[in-house]
């Protein structure tokens, strides 16, 4: 007989325990895996292949600074999340001494994803890291009033004006603002598109897939009926869902785009390489042959470095097939990559957190981001030592390039679509002023020490000029490129406008975001008021916006290295 001591009864209940538990999840298991959405074979091209994509919902809260939540499913596996986003590495632009080195040299930017992402973490309670901010892009964020070209014949023309710096007087803003031509909806080309879809277990949240399919709703009710479009997927492998379309068979696009469903790791590099091979199959002369990307750049399997990306964007560019990227979710947004294929691949590249936003990038300025009218468009200025000491280039750290650079044809740089504006600021130190970051060198000549380039006959000729300012750019499909000159002209008072203005007050904030070390005593504060007393016309209320968003980051705690600026307690 078994005699039953309290220790083995005890020992009896835990096992009883243990084996309920585990027919549970058991049966837990299954009924998830029968809930489950059935998967969906994958329309196949000629030698492409085929791809099966299986859903998976996954758990877990999609914003990037949401609380953690206890889980009570057996089969989670507790883990700290936290933010796995990568960013360019830059350093930030130095102040130059122009008798040293005069001549300035970048390529120009007409991205915004920096302004979105931005946005997206101060309404999501923090301020965003220093090296997501890229001031270029949050100036570029806003259209301005800047004249536009009449003919397509010259296809942007440049603006420039001098205005004392709001955060650095008596040092001077020097704005350099570009329009493009604007082509009228009858006059566009066919536009004759790959759409490419991360749908991998990493897109599987509200602000990702869900909102991927939203937006392109949208970009289909700006295209026209003889608009073609084809879509490519990649999760685990990478297959075509949808062969070239025209637009006027809306209900098959739409059939194919709500099949859609996240799940499984992501071959990035496979899914890019066919879009690719699509667009080559069906490249049309007479179209602009565009492969538009959607995804968190998580790519973890197969090609995946941004080197091995750039490889593939740079060998098809030159067959004029053009890349853009929109960059969609938070954690483990790989805005680095983005950047870099879409900065090599002769596309633009945008984050799209809301609707709002997808339409502002799809449907309002579908125009510019679709149709390029110059490529390769690089900006180079000489300064003049007799009136200019100091300059420093503000943002378009990524873009910066080499002097010899801007003659050379073969150096990659950035496109400008239809109706496209740009802009970009120097911060100049003039040569009578007192105010200097540099002091003047020891044992420079006598008529050299306020840092001042000893006059030639020829330059007495040009002391009216500031600088000189050059353009080179490439029409789409040419090989060499044109150039555009023109003088900047000294002028001490130069009228400001309130477009300028506003452009300083986006500037300062971006600034701050970095780090703030070069606007002396310069805040939040501060910013808000020269953007309220300057922000203009505002149609469509992204100023009001961006002075909402300033006034929001003055609330959020941060570290020490920027506390600072945070409010005007000086």
């Amino acid at each position: 007989m078994q005699i039953f001591t309290s220790n083995n009864v005890i020992r009896l209940l835990l096992l009883l325990t243990l084996s309920s538990i585990l027919t549970a999840c058991a049966t837990k298991t299954e009924e998830v895996s029968a809930s489950a959405p059935a998967p969906y074979l994958s329309h196949s091209g000629d030698n492409l292949g085929e791809i099966l994509v299986t859903a998976s919902k996954q758990s877990g809260n999609s914003s990037r600074y949401a609380a953690q939540q206890p889980v009570s499913n057996l089969n989670y596996s507790p883990e700290i999340e936290f933010d796995r986003s990568e960013y360019p590495n830059y350093t930030e632009n130095p102040i130059k001494i122009t008798s040293e080195e005069p001549v300035s040299t970048f390529s120009i930017d007409v991205d915004t994803s920096s302004y979105s992402l931005m946005r997206s973490q101060i309404e999501s309670g923090a301020l965003p890291p220093h090296e997501a901010i890229r001031t270029e892009e949050l100036l570029n964020y806003f259209d301005y009033d800047y004249p536009v070209p009449e003919s397509k014949d010259q296809p942007f023309l440049a603006t420039v004006n001098v205005f004392d710096s709001p955060w650095s007087a008596p040092k001077h803003l020097l704005r350099i603002g570009i329009k493009g031509y604007d082509i009228d909806r009858t006059q566009q080309p066919d536009s004759n598109l790959v759409f490419l879809f991360d749908v991998s277990g990493s897109m599987d949240a509200e602000n990702k897939l869900p909102l991927v399919k939203k937006s392109f709703r949208l970009l289909l009710k700006s295209l026209k009926p003889t608009d073609t479009v084809a879509m490519v997927v990649y999760a685990g492998a990478s297959g075509v869902v949808l062969q070239p379309t025209k637009v006027k068979n809306r209900t098959e696009i739409l059939s194919a785009l709500n099949r859609l469903s996240a799940g499984g790791s992501t071959a990035g590099g496979a899914g890019l390489s066919l879009a690719y091979e699509l667009a080559n199959e069906n490249f049309n002369k007479d179209s602009v042959n565009r492969i538009i990307m959607a995804t968190d750049g998580d790519f973890n399997v197969g090609q995946s470095s941004n080197e091995q990306l750039i490889k593939i964007v740079e060998k098809n560019r030159n067959a004029g097939i053009y890349l853009s990227v929109l960059g969609f979710g938070g954690y483990n947004y790989q805005d680095d990559m983005m950047q870099a294929i879409a900065q090599n691949g002769n596309g633009v590249a945008a984050y799209i957190d809301t609707l709002q936003e997808a339409k502002k990038v799809l449907v309002d300025e579908a125009t510019s981001h679709l149709f390029p009218i110059a490529n390769d468009v690089k900006i180079q200025i000489e300064f003049n030592p007799k009136h200019v000491a100091e300059y420093r280039l503000v943002g378009y750290e990524t873009r910066v390039l080499a002097r010899e650079d801007f003659n050379n044809d073969k150096v990659d740089a950035g496109e400008i679509g239809a109706g496209h504006s740009v802009t970009a600021l120097y911060e100049i130190t003039p040569t009578n002023t007192d105010i200097r970051s540099v002091d003047p060198l020891r044992y420079a000549s006598q008529t050299n020490t306020n840092n001042e380039a000893t006059p030639t006959p020829e330059s007495e000729l040009l002391n009216d000029e500031l600088g000189f300012l050059k353009l080179r750019y490439k029409l789409p499909g040419a090989a060499e490129s044109l150039l555009i000159t023109q003088p900047i002209l000294n002028k001490e008072n130069t009228e400001t406008d309130k477009d300028a203005l506003f452009a300083a007050s986006v500037a300062a904030f971006s600034e701050i975001l970095r780090g703030g070390k070069h606007l002396n005593n310069f805040c939040l504060e501060d910013v808000i008021k020269l953007a309220k007393q300057n922000k203009g016309v505002d149609k469509s209320g992204y100023r009001a916006e961006f002075i909402q968003l300033v006034e929001m980051a003055k609330l959020l705690d941060d570290s020490p290295s920027r506390a600072t600026f945070l409010d005007c307690k000086k």
